[in-house]
């Protein structure tokens, strides 16, 4: 037994760097697990944690692991995963509006280090001209290496994020572009073929991935639910964007920009799936490639001699001082705050990937030898070594930039949201009768709500208290658990419910008034359309019982391919007492899905639409629609990706119109193969729920109750 055991123990090698697949995958892990544990304590951002770890760790700190194939593997899949994410967490409507302020930043981030890093590299460090403009590229370009910082501060949505992030795929592109003609141009390649090619290829690459792959991803997200698939297809999708940029002579990091935002609106932000890509992806593969980065780092070279130090110092100066002039310029131009400036000089300074690839690419191109035989290289030795500090340098200082920016917008974010009791308070009550409808319910639940609520959810089952049937409560109980699983699968948590009632209608009318429900989500059963008594007694009679925001859904498809959602809305809604707060809803819907808003209503009333536009802007369309009579005008409209939201009303509320009486008709005949919500929003003639504060409009002239309905917009929406 102990010859055995010596014999086992004799196969294990210690011998630096590790060899073994199984120690060498762990250590990482525990690196990634540890290195920022510890330097959170000193105040070091993880990101900057793990860059050292790997210095420490590299082939030149202690040799214990080499930056071998695996590393660089996924230190490659980290790198495609940071720019995915950015184009995946971008506000598509705010990056449309702001597409100019982009193209501006992106000018200036490109243009000003370009200018600098030239001069410098002339006239400071004495090289060719070649060598200036290749050595200025790299300055120009830069990695978001912070983003994961301002990702999980909050802040994503505010504006100078969306501007950097637009600018990042404007100056990497260009200072690619400069890449490839300064290696052409080394070459002897440089001609009009070159550049019908480089256009013709680039034309097909971004055609292909902004307009084939948002259909393939609806198609795909329609026919397969199982979660474990969609992430494996959005991962296969995003390398294969990464690989058509590289075909097309372009970065990888560039394709998976590309795709993110290609796939933006199929991907909700509040989704179980957006969940798991940003997991994955900020606890394994971003780490691996600031490990990688930080293997790079060779401080032994600095006492070489002084070529390399001054090469070094001056690469380091100007491009962090010509990221900050850009960032200072965006300020002055964009009227933007300190710590917005901040947040763009944080983002845009750090130097990593397209700074690597260019460096390398310009080292290995060799120009010819010198005396003594040795290459002459486009990038020197003392340049490749500059870089790497470079690299260590600016990626510390815009983290550090980066995190403070992102701490003062989160404040002032937070301190804007204190006084908004909606997102506190908000509990969405979702009564639970089928399995099959489990999962479109709480997705349903998770648009509309508030995105950083993660308490709102509450599931009932109703166990009839006369029944001796002890599965009853069984089967309730597992169709609570699963609704909990779906919810905790988006990060959200469910509070499970049990009422014991002979009487249904009484029993969620008694939960609403207990748990103080804001609103309640109830779904039609895929083998039934609406009767003929309307919704039958049981949503009637809840209706009738329960004056709270009722939302009545009827799923076709899932709910992230939806592509736009025409909202119906009759004349006078704005003077119900709920019409502040069931718009808040359809809000978040646009907000968390990306999805386009097309409202038809009153001119009057696309007046107090517009209020909220002016307040959170998302992508939104405005048609006049009076007569109700003319309802089946809307199929007209309705494609297949489409979803109809028809906002109602009860019987004595001031917007109903006799013509709802048919629209279980128009529904059953012409709306099938859509996606439906019917809103039963909060009206007089109930008592009011103890948690709402709605908006009394009887007693208000129309000038009174325009600014009655700023003030509560101003206060549930909140500005940004």
């Amino acid at each position: 037994m102990n010859s055995g055991f010596f014999i086992l123990a004799a196969d294990l090698n210690f011998n630096l760097p590790w060899q073994n697949p199984v120690l060498i995958f762990s250590s990482i892990l525990f690196i990634i697990l540890f290195a920022p544990i510890l330097l959170n304590k000193l105040k070091i951002p993880q990101i900057i944690g793990l860059i050292i770890a790997g210095a420490v760790i590299g082939p030149y700190g202690i040799n214990l692991l080499q930056r071998d194939s695996s590393v660089v593997l996924f230190g490659t899949v980290g790198l495609l995963y940071i720019m995915f994410l950015a184009g995946l967490e971008i506000d598509l409507a705010d990056f449309k509006k702001n597409s100019k302020k982009s193209l501006i930043f992106g000018m200036y981030t490109f243009l000003i280090p370009m200018t600098l890093g030239t001069l410098a590299g002339l006239y400071v460090l004495e090289f060719s001209l070649n060598t200036s403009i290749l050595l200025a590229s790299m300055f120009a370009s830069h990695t978001l290496i912070a983003y994961p910082i301002i990702s999980k501060m909050g802040v994503t949505k505010n504006k100078a994020v969306n501007i950097t992030v637009g600018g990042t795929m404007i100056t990497d592109t260009l200072a690619l572009l400069v890449l490839a003609v300064i290696v052409g141009m080394s070459k002897g390649e440089i001609n009009s073929q070159f550049w019908i090619r480089l256009v013709i290829s680039f034309s097909i690459f971004a055609s292909l991935v902004w307009f084939v792959f948002p259909v393939l991803g609806r198609w795909f997200f329609t026919k397969f639910e199982d979660n474990i698939s969609q992430y494996i297809f959005v991962l296969g999708m995003v390398f294969l964007a990464a690989f058509l940029a590289e075909a097309a002579g372009i970065e990888a990091i560039i394709g998976a920009f590309l795709a993110g935002l290609a796939l933006n609106r199929l991907i909700p932000h509040t989704s179980a799936l957006m969940n798991r890509i940003e997991f994955v992806g900020n606890a394994l593969f971003i780490p691996f490639f600031l490990i990688g980065v930080g293997m790079l780092i060779n401080f032994r070279v600095f006492f070489e001699g002084w070529e390399t130090i001054l090469v070094a110092i001056v690469m380091t100066a100007v491009a962090t001082l010509s990221k900050f002039l850009a960032a200072w310029l965006s300020q002055k131009t964009f009227n933007f705050s300190s710590a917005q400036r901040d947040i763009i000089f944080g983002l845009s300074n750090a130097q990593a990937a397209a700074t690597l690839a260019a460096v390398l690419v310009g080292y290995n191109i060799i120009l010819g030898t010198d005396e003594t035989g040795e290459p002459i290289r486009l990038l020197s030795e003392s340049v490749l070594n500059g870089t790497i500090l470079m690299i260590l340098v600016t990626c510390t200082h815009a983290s550090f930039v980066a995190q403070k920016g992102a701490s003062v917008l989160a404040l002032e974010e937070n301190t804007e949201e204190e006084g908004t009791e909606e997102t506190k308070t908000e509990k969405i009550l979702i009564p639970i009768n089928y399995p099959e409808n489990i999962e479109e319910l709480i997705n349903l639940g998770t648009t509309i709500k508030a995105k950083k609520s993660k308490n709102s959810l509450l599931a009932l089952n109703i166990v009839p208290s006369d029944s001796q049937d002890a599965t009853k409560e069984k089967a309730a109980r597992k169709l609570l658990e699963k609704a909990s699983v779906i919810a905790a699968g988006s990060d959200n948590h469910l509070t499970e419910l049990i009422r014991y009632d002979s009487d249904i209608v009484n029993g969620i009318t008694n939960v609403v008034k207990e748990n103080k429900a804001t609103d309640l989500v109830m779904g039609l059963h895929k083998q039934h359309g609406i009767s003929d008594s309307f919704l039958g007694k049981l949503t009637e009679g809840i209706l009738k019982n329960c004056n709270i925001t009722t939302f009545i859904y009827k799923n076709v498809q899932p709910i992230n391919t939806i592509s736009q959602y025409l909202i119906v809305i009759p004349e006078n809604a704005e003077k119900e007492i709920g019409f502040a707060f069931w718009l808040l809803r359809i809000w978040n819907i646009g907000v968390n899905t990306g999805a386009k808003l097309v409202f038809y209503s009153t001119n009057d009333t696309l007046d107090y639409i517009r209020q909220v536009q002016k307040m959170q802007e998302i992508s939104v369309s405005y048609v006049p629609f009076a007569d109700w009579d003319d309802f089946l005008i809307i199929s007209r409209d309705l494609k297949s990706n489409d979803a109809l939201v028809v906002v109602l009303s009860r019987k004595n509320g001031k917007s109903f119109d006799p013509i709802m009486k048919k629209l279980p008709k128009y529904l059953n005949n012409y709306f099938q193969s859509n996606n439906y919500l019917l809103i039963y929003p909060m009206q007089e003639g109930f008592d009011h729920p103890e948690n709402s504060d709605p908006l009394d409009s009887t007693s208000l002239n129309p000038t009174d109750q325009f600014i009655s309905f700023k003030t509560t917009i101003s206060r549930l929406f909140g500005k940004k």
